[in-house]
């Protein structure tokens, strides 16, 4: 790993000199692995999501009912 400019431009150098591509190959990397997965490859998924959102989002108060067991074992 270059410290300086002046040692970046030499690791530059000789990667360039081990591999004439060797940069390309990175950005070739790079680029497939970015846009791989998510709701943009899979349109279903993300309208599955967003009805799980919209319903959770809708719901009221946790409504809570007392019974005569919990009476019981409080007292």
């Amino acid at each position: 790993m270059a410290g300086t400019k002046v040692g970046g431009k030499k690791a530059a150098q000789k990667n360039l000199a081990k591999d004439p591509n060797f940069y390309a190959k990175i950005g070739r990397k790079g680029g497939q692995n970015g846009h791989t997965g998510g709701f943009a490859a899979n349109p279903a998924l993300a309208r599955i999501a967003g009805a799980k959102g919209g319903r959770i989002s809708r719901r009221g108060k946790a409504k809570t009912t007392v019974t005569q067991d919990d009476v019981t074992l409080a007292a």
